[in-house]
């Protein structure tokens, strides 16, 4: 409470000042707008009359603008929750809110919860004299977030005039939030099976044991203990069939003020739509904090990632790639021992690191609470444009345009990929992974949803464990370098090898022009391949020009690398697309309310999640959705086809994947009568599995 109290004091000295919000029109059983920058709030009735007993169900209505958000009852570690003054009321008892599930989010390590886009408040009130009208007077005083928080006070007047109680435009509202107000959790079949302290001073921690009749999606658990202790995010650990979830939450430094074994608090665990509240007393438990964060299955998922990275090596997005690993394999024939093993190990390095990197990346925009995914970097145009002049300048290099060192502290003075520094070949490490995200290998899909659905801790011991198991031939190479030592010496024959090998980086740039077409538009895509085109051309010119000019073609060529990497930065995303017609399945646009509404009219629903950049979801389509009896029964009377585009960033899509444990594309899944929840497929299809589900829907 001391940190929240110092960083609500801090936050506040560099808040704007308390604006008024300006108002807009009322409708019946409503006041007018209160409209700010951050969005607006009115006050709604669920009943347009007093009724006989005077009992009133009222609503605090705000809709924010996109990026802002208002805080819960208990806020987190910074902010503070509407405040209301009904000063001015007249035949009108104290409302008290009703607090519906609040979501978390987290930024730089402090924890807040709240809401955001549309919330309702549900207020139970009542009229002493349900015979005397109703004049409500509501002053509420409020803090809104998005980059700057701005404290904001409205003033909101609402009539109801005596008479029968009949419902109001706005009753169907304040009814949908108020289910989503926590209750006991029989209704959803949650209950709170224990609740243990564990250590003692800094190292304290809360573990909670949650039970559910339904296996869970999205846990989340929040703890209000006042004058306790405040808590940090929870690391969950999920049974084997998910209906039991561990909620291991630690005390912060500083943040524990008397112990927790034995003092009373609440608990709020949501899951999806579900939630519920509870009372607690912890009581001292005999395991270590440290134990509590070891998840039950973390062993057997980190030998399910060592596969994934394994199997990775074989997937279609890599081998383009490796063709650079090729030439060199080829370069060390009868070469020295030594200089293999630091070549191979450099690579297996590499690849490692930089799992560690999209780790680090992936607990970043965790704790800033964006979305995150496997591949999600290739929903970037900018980083689709750098990987295609890399892409062009490896392809020239192997083409023999040019020689030299490039840049000079990646190569010997020798030239050419052959001829690779340790940092070259680390780097080739490096650049291959990135280039490996597009594709979903066989149980890479299960380790990064285990992974990306815990904490910090489990990301870095998995995607360490992925890239190990990726590493594993380069590894080998190095226990055994004879491997390498007995292929054929270099010759004139590398030359037909570099220029075949070469097409096939080329190959993979033009590729990922088309996606960035997608992302950025036709002509940023132009420019960037057009730019590149010439770049490679110059380089072709470069032995032909004299000696003196060649510093020119090398500040040409890095002109039209930098045009390159800027035109995606200037372009514009294509429009929405219409249902895709092209090929042997028409497919509808997935909106999660559409499955729902097809469910309940009896139809099967197979929902494709794909994208232009996902190598594996092009495989799946070619090979299983659109070809044979599965095409035929996806295009049959009651089978409706939903495709959802993850080309771009989109956060529907990205709560959806997340509603399932999956954090990366393909994913497919099949919905009927008989799986309102959806039957989930695994990344690699088979005709039968898709038939399978598509009857069990049924």
């Amino acid at each position: 409470m001391v940190r929240m109290n110092w960083l609500r004091t801090m936050l506040m000295a560099a808040l704007l000042a308390v604006v008024g919000l300006p108002a807009t029109a009322a409708e019946p059983g409503a006041s007018e707008w209160a409209t700010s920058e951050s969005g607006k709030v009115r006050l709604i009735s669920a009943a347009t009359g007093t009724g006989e007993t005077g009992q009133l169900r009222l609503g605090l209505h705000f809709k924010l603008e996109p990026g802002w958000k208002i805080y819960w009852r208990t806020p987190g570690d910074a902010g503070y929750p509407p405040k209301l003054d009904w000063a001015g009321s007249a035949n009108l008892d104290n409302p008290q809110p009703r607090w519906p599930a609040p979501h978390r989010f987290v930024l730089a390590g402090l924890q807040n919860y709240g809401y955001m886009g549309e919330v309702i408040l549900p207020l139970d009130a009542r009229a002493p004299e349900p015979s005397r009208p109703v004049a409500a007077r509501l002053a509420v005083d409020f803090l809104a977030c998005a980059q700057i928080c701005v404290p904001q006070k409205a003033e909101l007047s609402l009539d109801l005039s005596t008479g029968p109680a009949e419902p109001s435009a706005f009753a169907h509202d304040i009814g949908r939030f108020a289910a989503l107000v926590p209750g006991d959790g029989r209704r959803h079949g949650l209950s709170l099976e224990s609740a243990e302290a564990l250590g003692g001073g800094e190292t304290s921690a809360l573990r909670l044991a949650v039970s559910s009749m339904e296996p869970f999606s999205d846990p989340d658990a929040f703890v209000e203990a006042e004058d306790v202790a405040a808590f940090g995010q929870p690391r969950i650990s999920l049974s084997s069939d998910r209906r039991r979830a561990v909620f291991d939450i630690p005390v912060p430094a500083g943040a524990l003020m008397k112990p927790l074994a034995g003092a009373p608090m609440t608990v709020t665990v949501t899951d999806g739509m579900r939630a519920f509240e509870t009372a607690m007393v912890p009581v001292a438990g005999t395991a270590s904090p440290v134990a509590a964060g070891e998840a039950p299955g973390l062993a057997g998922m980190l030998l399910v990632a060592l596969l994934g990275g394994l199997i990775l090596n074989l997937m279609p997005c890599v081998l383009p790639v490796l063709s650079i690993k090729v030439i060199g394999v080829l370069g060390h024939g009868g070469g020295e021992r030594s200089h293999v093993r630091a070549s191979f190990v450099a690579s297996g390095v590499g690849i490692v690191a930089s799992f560690l990197a999209l780790a680090a990346l992936a607990i970043g925009l965790k704790q800033a609470g964006a979305a995150v995914g496997w591949g999600i970097q290739f929903q970037q145009p900018g980083f689709l444009a750098l990987m295609v002049v890399l892409l062009a300048l490896f392809a020239a290099n192997l083409w023999g345009m040019f020689e030299i060192p490039m840049p000079a502290f990646l190569f010997n003075r020798g030239g050419g990929i052959p001829h690779h520094t340790v940092l070259g070949h680390f780097l080739s490490g490096a650049f291959a992974t990135l280039l490996a995200t597009p594709c979903s290998a066989p149980f890479l899909g299960t380790a990064i949803g285990f992974a990306l659905a815990r904490g910090p801790a489990e990301i870095v011991l998995i995607f360490a464990a992925l890239g190990i198991g990726m590493a594993v031939p380069y590894l080998a190479v190095a226990i055994w370098p004879d491997l390498a030592l007995k292929l054929p010496k270099p010759g004139r024959w590398m030359v037909t090898v570099r220029k075949v090998l070469g097409l096939a980086l080329a190959g993979t740039g033009l590729w990922l022009l088309s996606v960035l077409m997608v992302q950025a538009g036709i002509w940023a895509a132009l420019i960037t391949g057009g730019a590149m085109a010439a770049a490679v051309a110059t380089l072709g010119l470069r032995h032909k020009l004299p000696a003196a000019a060649r510093p020119a073609v090398t500040a040409c060529v890095v002109a039209l690398a930098g045009l390159a990497l800027a035109a995606p930065f200037h372009g514009s995303a294509n429009g929405e697309t219409g249902p895709e017609t092209g090929g042997a399945v028409t497919w509808g646009r997935f909106e999660s309310q559409t499955v729902a509404r097809l469910v309940a009219d009896g139809k099967v629903v197979f929902v494709d999640v794909t994208a232009d950049w996902c190598i594996t979801c092009k495989v799946n389509k070619a090979a299983v959705i659109e070809r044979g009896e599965v095409a035929r029964r996806l295009t049959s009377p009651g089978v409706e086809a939903l495709r959802a585009d993850w080309t771009r960033p989109d956060e529907s899509i990205s709560r959806y994947l997340a509603s399932f444990g999956r954090y990366g594309i393909p994913f497919n899944a099949v919905y009927g009568p008989s799986a309102p929840d959806g039957i989930a497929l695994p990344e690699l299809l088979s005709e039968a599995e898709v038939l399978a589900a598509l009857d069990k829907a049924r």
